[in-house]
């Protein structure tokens, strides 16, 4: 078997693992369990943190004493022993510190997901810039293709989502001891605790363009995961309506959520076309006033009619919000900052976006959620247009603060 075909089935499994459950795990917690808002947007918080400091912390792993599967290997294998203890817990008291373990042994295998990649293809004189994206892209199939399975079998409403994601985990655990070892390479030039950690990084805020740009990193951060965290919730409650509780759509948010992704994979495609004629700046725009259309279009959506229709445009919107925010933002981390951190840089904006905006996000979120919850029913349009409102004055900030002077020469290197 091919090591390209290997690397596929991990990443495949990879995010198969956390398909089966991201999209569902807030429905199921508010329609099931009857959680509050603040307390779904508790646990979703928990991504954030774990997004602070463990893929860090795993990597020092990777790079000094064990080699990157192992470690990728034994974190899966521990995280599916989380996930079955999570789906017996009803409570939140019970359920909040299991998924705070579980997403602190999960986040950093994403990070380490890539870095295995990286080395075997490197390893087997692939050109990993050519080689990874078709490699990567197999693992937005299988989400698409977990989140399909998981509404089919109507398990988005019950903890089945979590034993199912503890299965694969397991099997992708086992199958990661039977890829090349990842060898520990020593660096000859030591480095401190401090610079492993990326934390040499956080010099960046000094320069003023480099500090505003990570600031509105967190804020739009924020954004990311609130529809992933509200929006099957959001599609299930038309079911409570006579009219709507038998329309396919209601019946199985988690396929029509699942556009997104797929518009993801789409969207990736043109990013080098857009960041070539406009530019980071432009290109950072036109995602945050995605954003504003992402969640405007919810506010006005239904599952019949015109409403379907925009629905269905703010699935294939979030292709553009989402990838024209992260790669872009990382290609202006590259292309900024001294090749001495750049890899800690972009640990930085990692932190900043899927860390402190994810922990502001999720928390924000459930407290707006709290609030516009009447004798229990909740008031989504206002809830989607107060979402918006935010990715709004977000968008007209950043237009006016962030400054930025395209050069086409600079992006003559984006070919893939």
């Amino acid at each position: 078997m091919s090591i390209k075909l290997r690397l596929i089935i991990m990443n495949f499994l990879q995010f198969f693992i956390w398909g089966a459950w991201l999209l569902s795990f807030g429905k199921y917690m508010y329609a099931t369990l009857g959680f509050s808002g603040q307390e779904i947007g508790a646990i979703f918080m928990a991504l954030g943190i774990a997004s602070l400091f463990m893929p860090a912390l795993m990597g020092i792993v990777a790079d000094r004493w064990l080699s990157a599967n192992k470690v990728f290997a034994i974190l899966h294998l521990f995280g599916a022993v989380l996930l079955y203890f999570a789906a017996a817990e009803t409570t939140f008291t019970g359920l909040y510190p299991m998924m705070l373990i579980y997403l602190m042994l999960y986040m950093p295998t994403i990070s380490l997901d890539y870095s295995i990649s990286y080395y075997l293809l490197d390893k087997a004189k692939y050109d990993v810039v050519k080689a990874f994206p078709p490699v990567r892209v197999w693992g937005t199939v299988g989400f698409v293709l977990a989140v399909w399975i998981i509404d089919f079998l109507g398990w988005g409403l019950n903890e089945y989502q979590l034993y199912f994601s503890a299965v694969f985990s397991v099997v992708l655990g086992i199958y990661s001891f039977t890829l090349p070892d990842c060898s520990v390479e020593k660096s000859k030039q030591k480095k401190s605790i401090i610079e492993s950690l990326g934390l040499d990084a956080f010099k960046l805020f000094k320069e003023k363009r480099m500090a505003i740009f990570l600031i509105f990193s967190i804020l739009l951060g924020a954004a990311l995961q609130i529809t992933n965290m509200w929006g099957e919730a959001f599609i299930h409650d038309f079911g409570e309506i006579d009219k709507f509780k038998d329309v396919f759509v209601v019946k199985h948010n988690g396929f029509i959520m699942s556009i997104s992704q797929i518009s993801e994979t789409l969207f990736i495609l043109t990013i080098p076309f857009f960041l070539k004629r406009f530019g980071i700046k432009k290109v950072m725009l036109m995602s945050m006033f995605a954003w504003v259309l992402r969640f405007g279009l919810f506010s006005v959506a239904s599952p019949v009619g015109i409403g379907l229709v925009f629905l269905v445009l703010s699935m294939i919107i979030y292709g553009l919000a989402f990838d024209f925010f992260n790669i872009s933002g990382s290609l202006f981390m590259e292309k900024e900052t001294n090749p001495k951190i750049r890899a800690s840089a972009q640990g930085l904006f990692l932190i900043m976006a899927n860390g402190f905006g994810a922990i502001i996000g999720a928390y924000g979120s459930g407290w707006i959620i709290d609030k516009y919850t009447i004798e229990g029913v909740k008031q989504w349009d206002h809830i989607w247009l107060i979402f918006a409102a935010y990715a709004l004055v977000i968008g007209i900030l950043f237009a006016i603060m962030f400054k930025y002077k395209h050069n086409p020469e600079d992006m003559a290197d984006i070919k893939h």
